[in-house]
């Protein structure tokens, strides 16, 4: 069994991380405190593959492996949490389902644009009544001739603020629960369309989380994504994707946090000696690491699933977004108790951090979620559970 990276696959993570570290380190503190989103840099990204890097060349991206997506996803978040959440959706929530269930005309219109970072997605689901049973949304969408009148009230939209065209979840017909909700390309000028308040959120403040309304938008049929019916297949194929996403954002963020201590614990010195010196903290540090790599497995082995056995991926994202998740927020919480005070004044990276990591264990299928995925999967279970466990 081979766990190195191949030549390419290095190349990747450390263009990526020299980038982060020049372009956008030095500005993650003010984006941050004036919730910038980061919309040139993110282009700038673009430009080099990663916001597109599993679209195939034929529509503007590098289409690359997953492995190779979640090393630069990692050394995105590593720096800057945000931003990775921001790539992240466009990529696995918008081009993923695209790919798969899209038209020549709509990969034609929408991908190109997406790959290069010219433009952004958005993923559409969550309602205010909704959010892990996706089953549950109420928004409507409802043929009209050559068109659909969609509304709803969706909320958390991640770059709903910047967004070209979103993915809109509406059940066509409600009567067959989830079997009834369809997906919509949504574009901002439509008819009908308005973006509302923006969440006023923990952490991850430069990619922000919109609402947004719709009020008898009008949607050209063109713009149906798949069949009537087939919403919630699509975006639980997103979900099963984005999920390795999330994964590599934690271990990521947990890398830069666990970088963040070992400084620290080197410089502070206290009773005459550094802290590192003191077994407490050492063990900590050895915890945080053994951690870091136990997902950092997990993660890539999802990853490397993906693309190998797609068909065997079952469980497997659910298992790497769950414990790495988890695994982040504790990383971050050492972190913080190595820093003492100073982790706690938002003028270290890490109080940032800890602030940043704990919606990881809520997005994309809250931890919950995913324990009740993993378990089906060992016991079996009835069809009306495992729509709700998604």
């Amino acid at each position: 069994m081979d766990f190195s990276l191949s030549d390419h696959q290095k190349l990747i993570r450390d263009t990526v991380r020299q980038f982060m570290e020049t372009e956008v380190r030095p500005f993650v503190k003010q984006w941050e405190k004036q919730e910038k989103f980061p919309a040139e840099a993110i282009q700038k990204l673009g430009e080099m593959g990663c916001c597109g890097m599993l679209t195939p060349e034929e529509w503007g991206g590098p289409g690359l492996d997953t492995v190779s997506y979640v090393l630069m996803l990692a050394e995105v978040a590593r720096v800057h949490t945000a931003m990775s959440t921001a790539i992240g959706v466009t990529n696995s929530a918008v081009q993923a389902p695209l790919l798969m269930f899209g038209n020549e005309a709509q990969k034609k219109n929408y991908l190109r644009g997406m790959a290069t970072g010219e433009t952004l997605g958005a993923f559409c689901l969550t309602e205010p009544t909704a959010g892990s049973d996706a089953a549950g949304i109420q928004a409507r969408a409802v043929r009209e001739g050559n068109v659909y009148k969609l509304n709803g009230t969706k909320t958390w939209v991640t770059n709903g603020n910047a967004a070209d065209v979103l993915i809109v979840f509406a059940k066509t017909d409600p009567a067959a629960g989830g079997k009834g909700i369809s997906a919509f390309l949504v574009e901002p000028g439509f008819l009908g369309f308005r973006r509302g308040r923006h969440e006023e959120k923990m952490g991850q403040h430069s990619s922000p989380s919109v609402e947004i309304l719709l009020n008898d938008c009008v949607v050209p049929a063109e713009n149906r994504l798949g069949e009537e019916g087939q919403g919630l297949k699509i975006a639980l194929s997103a979900l099963d994707g984005g999920r390795i996403g999330i994964a590599a954002q934690a271990v990521g963020l947990a890398q830069g946090a666990l970088e963040e201590t070992i400084k620290y614990a080197k410089q502070r010195r206290a009773f005459g000696k550094s802290l590192g010196e003191f077994q407490a903290i050492q063990w900590m540090i050895a915890d945080m690491q053994t951690e870091i790599e136990a997902a950092r497995g997990l993660t890539h082995y999802a990853a490397w699933l993906k693309d190998a056995h797609p068909t065997k991926l079952g469980a497997a994202s659910s298992k790497a977004k769950l414990y790495a998740s988890e695994m982040v927020n504790r990383v971050v919480y050492k972190a913080v108790q190595v820093h003492g005070s100073a982790g706690y004044s938002r003028e270290t990276d890490v109080e940032r951090m800890y602030r940043d990591a704990r919606v990881l264990t809520i997005y994309e299928g809250t931890s919950e979620v995913q324990r009740m995925i993993i378990a089906r999967e060992l016991l079996g279970a009835p069809e009306k559970q495992k729509v709700a466990a998604n």
